[in-house]
């Protein structure tokens, strides 16, 4: 390919909608799918249509592409499980309160159990006191106390006759022990009539009361174990009663919930567990009243709550977007609560992560955050490989030390996981940790852009029309759709491809939407989305201003005009978070005796970096193709950026350099009004470079500050011309003659242009009477004249 002058036609595509039957985005469906994502949708489709372990997704893909917007939108029209979904819910573990016991319930049940559960307890607590209140109670009670005391009555009595046929007292004393004493007749011994007895009479008494105390253990031992009747059958009474109170209430519950075997076990548990506890319901003191709502005691109605973890309201399969993935966000906590300086904590006091939530469905997280949090990678491995979600507390599992703390019934785990992060992060996963691989299988690669054909350009308009919708914003005219699909174009950088980036055109049309709601339009306009794009630029382009301003005021030296000998437009681009902006560099070569290296300034002062020194490299190795075939090219090159004090990279400038270098060798003189910008190889021909819009842009807003000749241009190489996607300004400009853009295939046909002198070399071969020829000539005098000096 020859050098090529582009006209206007080619620097800027227009959108095919402008011509189309489309009038704005209200007639236009939104779109219910991925835009521009079929790879990505097929691999989120495969993943999400296997059950077996291992199938979560690792989407990969550069930020505002809007991967997370995209999949949720996706996956609530498009995404069906055939899986139901649950409720959980922990209760109290009546044989073990350290391992609450886990329910699993049809979506919907768990508050509805919850609710039936505090109304049973408002209930109970007025009906249980209410039956053992009252006559008949008291009656059998009585009946019962009345039975004990008789009995016991008539064994003391009968062992106090017998006492008292040998003259011995049985008597209680003031601690309630029973004791024997010796008579005297009615009266007992004191010390000193005691004393006065003969030593047989003392020691009858004694054998008399020896006797009488073995019968005496014996009646407390019967009084004792006629003590534990009575308390069981007091307590058999009152359970009778409790039963038939806490049956009578219990009963709706079990009809209630009768389909629900797990429902039905816990309640009689929790039956039979009151019963043994019926205390709890007639406590009369309000600080126990206080306690059994604050307190961890297996006496306290706590126990009866029904903590619902994860309440689904319908069967849909939950998708849950983690933005904060904790520890304790992803796989919940214990909470600790405080009464009266008493810090407790049980069942009731259980909190949901987003793992609880998300169980039966999705949870989308982003992998940075996910592996900046401590401990959480390991334990979302753990959860995944398990199948399990265990609630237990982080400080168990970072510590050594023994803390008490509950070990709830872990929950059964199905859901799938959506890890959103970058390609670099994807890398160190699958290098540094075995188990990545086999818990992520599907990676969704998203897209950065998609070819731009009529039917696409389409679909993109579908797409604007979704985020309009989604914002509720004004709607577009098909002018500013056209406007917004060719500046997507631009942002691809390619008049062929339409970026994917979706937070830049939801942000454009929200800015678009605001001009339009200012100049009160009933629609989003061309003009507003001219406005909007000026507006975001003038925000962000205060460093490329001040640049300019030293452009025109002469801090920075650059010639638009005229030629210069060694000397020549270089173009790169300058770029901030959320600007980029070209700007011409002059780079100068010069000469000098020696071995014919290339000395590239940027790289000894450490200012260059490996990309550029690649760059400088390849194009010294053309140089000694060309002129040293046969001999050393007897001159060293010194080659730089002029008025650079920053890092230098990229190879876009090695055309540039490569000419600068032949000016110099040759002596012959380069053009000024014409920058160029490109990459070559080892063989002189021209490669594509990155930022070819901006990078043309910014010398022509150099020349017009400068002074415009109608001469003045840019070379690009000719594999870049599909990037094009200029500013209307330049269009026009090289539309009337007043810039000219140059399209060359080889660094030989850039040279011919920049002198004004044939190349004599390139892809025809080398021909006579060129700079080849010129540059041959000063070699050889260079050769001889040090020949003739050294000898």
């Amino acid at each position: 390919m020859a050098l090529t002058q582009l006209t206007s036609d080619r620097l800027y595509r227009e959108s095919s909608l402008k011509h189309s039957d489309i009038t704005s985005t209200k007639h236009l469906a939104p779109l219910d799918e991925i835009v521009g994502q079929d790879r990505a949708r097929h691999a989120v489709e495969f993943a999400m249509s296997i059950k077996e372990k291992g199938y979560n997704i690792y989407a990969i893909g550069q930020n505002g592409l809007g991967k997370r917007t995209m999949m949720m939108r996706y996956l609530n029209q498009h995404w069906q499980t055939d899986s139901p979904v649950y409720d959980w819910c922990y209760v109290a573990n009546f044989q073990e309160a350290r391992s609450p016991q886990v329910l699993k319930l049809p979506a919907g049940k768990g508050s509805e159990l919850k609710k039936h559960i505090e109304q049973l307890m408002g209930k109970l607590a007025n009906a249980l006191p209410m039956a053992f209140d009252n006559e008949m109670y008291y009656q059998r009670a009585e009946t019962l106390k009345n039975q004990l005391t008789e009995r016991q009555q008539t064994i003391l009595q009968g062992l106090s006759e017998t006492a008292e046929k040998n003259s011995v007292s049985l008597s209680i004393t003031p601690q309630g022990d029973y004791q024997f004493v010796a008579l005297n007749g009615e009266e007992p011994h004191t010390e000193d009539t005691f004393d006065a007895l003969s030593q047989d009479e003392q020691m009858a008494f004694g054998k008399v009361i020896d006797k009488l105390e073995t019968e005496l253990r014996g009646v407390v031992r019967q009084l004792g174990e006629w003590e534990s009747e009575y308390a069981d059958k007091q307590k058999a009474l009152d359970e009778d009663i409790g039963q038939e109170v806490i049956a009578t209430h219990i009963a709706p519950l079990k009809k209630t919930f009768a389909e629900l075997p797990e429902i039905i076990t816990f309640l009689e548990a929790m039956q039979a567990d009151m019963l043994e506890h019926l205390d709890i319901f007639l406590e009369d003191s309000e600080e126990q009243a206080a306690l059994a709502y604050a307190a961890l005691d297996k006496k306290l109605p706590r126990r009866y709550q029904v903590n619902v973890l994860v309440s689904q309201h319908d069967a849909q399969a939950p998708i849950v977007v983690e933005d904060s993935p904790s520890y304790h966000n992803l796989f919940g906590y214990v909470e600790n609560a405080t009464f009266k300086g008493t810090v407790f904590t049980d069942f009731s006091l259980i909190r949901a992560g987003s793992f609880h939530r998300a169980n039966g469905g999705v949870l989308m997280m982003d992998a940075i955050k996910v592996l900046e949090k401590p401990y959480v990678w390991e334990g979302i491995k753990r959860a995944l490989s398990s199948r399990q979600l265990s609630v237990s507390a982080l400080e168990r599992e970072v510590t050594l030390s023994g803390t008490v703390s509950l070990d709830p019934a872990p929950i059964p785990l199905d859901l799938k996981i959506v890890l959103f992060g970058d390609y670099q992060t994807y890398q160190l996963l699958q290098r540094y940790d075995a188990e990545f691989s086999e818990l992520f299988r599907v990676t969704a690669d998203f897209e950065d852009d998609m070819p731009r054909t009529e039917s696409t350009e389409h679909q993109y308009a579908k797409f604007i029309s979704s985020i309009i919708h989604d914002g509720n914003l004004l709607h577009c005219s098909r002018s500013a759709i056209a406007r917004i699909i060719e500046h997507s174009a631009r942002q691809a950088e390619d008049q062929n491809r339409l970026s994917l980036h979706s937070a830049d055109i939801a942000n454009l049309l929200r800015e678009s939407n605001y001009w339009a709601t200012q100049a009160k339009a009933n629609t989003v306009g061309a003009l507003h989305v001219e406005k909007a794009l000026a507006s975001r630029n003038m925000r962000v382009s205060r460093l490329r201003d001040s640049m300019m301003q030293n452009v025109e005021n002469g801090v920075t030296l650059i010639n638009t005009q005229g030629t210069a000998l060694g000397q020549i437009n270089g173009l790169s681009v300058l770029s901030t978070s959320d600007y980029s902006f070209g700007l011409p560099n002059r780079i100068t070569a010069t000469t000098a005796f020696g071995e014919g290296e290339v000395l590239d300034i940027e790289r000894s002062v450490k200012l260059g970096g490996r990309i550029h020194s690649k760059g400088v490299m390849i194009l010294s190795a053309y140089l000694a193709t060309l002129l040293g075939k046969t001999d050393k090219i007897p001159l060293k090159t010194h080659l730089t950026f002029e008025q650079s004090y920053g890092g230098v990279d990229g190879d876009s400038a090695s055309m540039a350099e490569f000419c600068a270098i032949f000016s110099a060798m040759t002596e012959v003189p380069l053009r000024q009004d014409i920058a160029i910008t490109g990459s070559m190889n080892q063989f002189g021909e021209a490669q594509p470079i990155g930022g070819v819009n901006e990078k043309i842009e910014g010398f022509f807003d150099v020349c017009t500050l400068k002074g415009p000749n109608h001469q003045q241009g840019v070379i690009i190489p000719a594999t870049n011309i599909q990037n094009l996607m200029l500013r209307k300004d330049v269009v026009l400009a090289v539309e009337k003659g007043e810039f000219h853009i140059y399209a060359v295939s080889h660094v030989s046909e850039a040279l011919s242009l920049l002198s004004g002198e044939k190349a004599g070399f390139g892809p025809e071969g080398k021909a006579p009477n060129g700079l080849l020829t010129i540059a041959m000539d000063k070699l050889n005098n260079q050769r001889d004249a040090h020949r003739t000096s050294a000898s």
